[in-house]
């Protein structure tokens, strides 16, 4: 029996061959990503995704100064879909270049087999991912070193971005293997990318977790403490990843990558993709529904509080720091009336249709008691000011859902007083962005009625210095609140024109 024996000499010619196809499979990755970085869809699209990156990071609406990052991750999973589209269009043409060249007889020449330059067109993906990754970043950073920021962001949300991309160019790859036509319509591709890459919107069916971006169904309503969102972003991170790495080796299998290594690193691939997949099974739904009617209908049992010139502000434990926040704007109201009342200031959110839902909010009955939504900033600033005016008015919220007379036209210069621009405010807080005519304006619970007749008497108060009305409006308080009070009485005792026309309470 002869023995075959391998000699030193014959070991390292063994692991240069295999460092040399490595460099090879290396340096053909970063050719095909430099031939990517100048088509133009990639270019199109990276171009559309910086620009309407920026434009969110720099726009004024006031609450984009008050950012929750727990929704702030999420809001970085849109853009990424453009860019993703354009990626999966170019690494399939990469893919099919040599046949639209007709230059795959002089491929099968190279040492470097099929497989190894699907892996390359893999890796050339990469820093497209990468790209996305980083802008990504500068996104939430962004958000999370605002002053005013809430919350908590996920790693895993904010992952989805770039391996969607990823995932997407892995897809244009494995399309181009299994359908190696010199010319794929871009309509077929964009099929292809809505039904496999695609986002969908969460309904309540855990299946959905298998597709890349999943929305909820109410995405971009109002936040809800993130314990109440049930999102299995590690799981689905994982998921994502190790999907890519399965399709990468399938792709490398159809080009006759059939190896030892390339083989367990299937197994392996699908091993952990299965896993993920189930791991995103909603876990605790009781638990998760419970915490979630807690949060809608006790939200006193999960809220701590505290005192603040002699009101009480309780809050979801993730805006606990905006509460001063709040005090300034109640300070300001009550100086307005001349009077310090005890409020007690509750944080409410609803879920009982859904998170992030737009639902509003019902009046609470207790007196004194104010709601603060979870939005804060811009309009939400003036519409926190009319709910603790109203209250001042009338004495709770259920008794401000019919202010008539005198008591709207108090409600409001109590809310517009201290504004630097009042008109504007007047304006934002209507439904109709109107400052004519009868209205109704916003609350954080349900809104409140104006009559055009309380709706004049206001814009004359505008007019008038805003040390006179105040004075006014504290030496006649309790004729202003009293219920029987008219608006023509109201603008007696505060020095302007009455208005014309009949009035009815509640148009």
């Amino acid at each position: 029996m002869s023995t075959l024996t391998v000699t030193p000499r014959a070991e390292a010619e063994t692991r240069t061959t295999g460092g040399r196809r490595a460099g090879s499979v290396v340096a053909l990755a970063r050719f095909e990503a430099r031939e990517m970085l100048f088509q133009i869809p990639v270019l199109l699209f990276a171009a559309i995704y910086l620009v309407l990156t920026a434009m969110r990071l720099f726009k004024a609406e006031g609450m984009n100064d008050f950012p929750v990052l727990h929704m702030a991750d999420r809001d970085t999973q849109g853009l990424p879909q453009l860019f993703a589209l354009a990626v999966l269009i170019s690494a399939n043409s990469a893919v099919l270049r040599v046949r639209r060249d007709k230059t795959a007889e002089q491929f099968g020449m190279l040492p470097m087999e099929p497989w190894r330059r699907t892996l390359a067109h893999v890796l050339s993906i990469v820093p497209f991912a990468l790209f996305t990754a980083v802008v990504v970043g500068i996104d939430f950073t962004v958000a999370a070193l605002k002053p005013g920021a809430v919350g908590t962001g996920s790693v895993g949300e904010l992952l989805v971005g770039p391996l969607t991309v990823l995932a997407a160019g892995i897809v244009g790859i494995l399309l181009a293997g299994l359908w190696p036509l010199t010319f794929l319509p871009v309509l077929l591709l964009m099929v292809a990318y809505l039904t496999l890459v695609g986002p969908v919107v969460l309904d309540g069916d855990w299946s959905q977790w298998f597709y890349p971006v999943v929305t909820d169904g109410n995405s971009g309503g109002i936040p809800v403490p993130s314990d109440l969102l049930g999102r299995p972003a590690g799981w689905h991170a994982l998921y994502l990843a190790a999907l890519c790495a399965l399709l990468t080796c399938v792709a490398m299998i159809l080009k006759g990558g059939r190896t030892r290594v390339v083989k367990a690193a299937t197994v392996l691939a699908l091993a952990v993709t299965v896993t993920a997949a189930f791991g995103q099974r909603p876990d605790g739904g009781a638990a998760l529904a419970e915490a979630r009617r807690t949060a809608t209908e006790h939200p006193e049992k999960v809220q701590s509080c505290k005192e603040y010139g002699g009101s009480t502000y309780c809050s979801f434990p993730e805006w606990d720091g905006q509460r001063g926040r709040w005090a300034q704007v109640v300070d300001r109201v009550q100086g307005n009336a001349g009077l310090t009342v005890p409020l007690t200031v509750r944080q409410r959110v609803d879920v009982s249709g859904g998170v992030e839902s737009d639902a509003a909010l019902s009046p609470q009955k207790a007196r004194g008691d104010v709601t603060i939504g979870t939005r804060w900033g811009g309009n939400r600033v003036s519409e926190f000011a009319v709910g603790v005016a109203s209250v001042l008015v009338a004495g709770s919220e259920q008794a401000a859902e019919q202010l008539c007379g005198a008591r709207a036209v108090t409600v409001m210069w109590l809310t517009l007083g201290g504004e630097p621009n009042p008109r504007d405010t007047f304006r934002s807080l209507r439904i109709d962005d109107s400052t004519e005519g009868s209205a109704v304006v916003r609350t954080p619970a349900d809104p409140i009625a104006l009559t055009a007749q309380q709706t004049a008497v206001v814009n004359e108060l505008l007019t008038r210095p805003r040390a006179e009305v105040t004075a006014k409006v504290k030496a006649h308080w309790t004729e202003l609140t009293a219920p029987g009070t008219s608006t023509a009485d109201a603008a007696r005792l505060l020095g302007v024109q009455a208005p014309k026309g009949e009035e009815t309470c509640g148009e």
